[in-house]
């Protein structure tokens, strides 16, 4: 089983401690990630048509706010805001919702608006992938992330033999 490293992020990301392969798929998880948001945002489903509409009181309700009455999941914003590539080792990413809990001591996380941000975004998305799965790649997302793998693979390949021809591999 391949060593993966868990990704942290604060301001940024470092990826000094991560090694080349990992960088690599760290690269490629945040592609896919950007095509899921992206297509969550622009109010599509699964299958890269219209998503479910909302009910009609959280609709009227909705758009009373200010927000629109498509489902594009973002109300404030908090949980798409937290979805992100969580681990990368040599083969493959996982994406997941950051956050922290608000029971532990001193890591009470706050948004814009004051209130704790954490593991109420997993329940929120837990409950709206039941509504319609969202947390999936749709065809268009594949293949974008597909061509983002291609040439993350042609670089490292350009990388490697660069690196073999001068002789300094790690």
């Amino acid at each position: 089983m391949a060593a993966s490293a868990r990704v942290f992020v604060k301001k940024q990301v470092r990826m000094d401690h991560l090694t080349f392969h990992q960088q690599a798929m760290l690269k490629i998880g945040t592609v896919g990630v950007a095509a899921v948001k992206n297509r969550v945002g622009s109010a599509q489903g699964p299958t890269d048509g219209a998503a479910k509409p909302l009910t009609k009181r959280y609709a009227i309700w909705k758009n009373k706010q200010g927000k629109g009455n498509r489902r594009n999941l973002m109300l404030t914003g908090d949980m798409l805001r937290s979805f992100q590539v969580r681990t990368a080792s040599e083969n493959k990413s996982r994406a997941g919702f950051s956050g922290r809990s608000g029971s532990t001591i001193g890591s009470k996380v706050r948004n814009k608006r004051g209130k704790l941000v954490g593991v109420e975004n997993k329940l929120k998305a837990w409950i709206t992938n039941k509504v319609e799965p969202w947390i999936v790649f749709s065809s268009r997302n594949k293949h974008e992330t597909i061509e983002s793998a291609k040439r993350v693979l042609t670089d490292m390949a350009r990388r490697l033999i660069l690196e073999k021809a001068i002789g300094s591999g790690r």
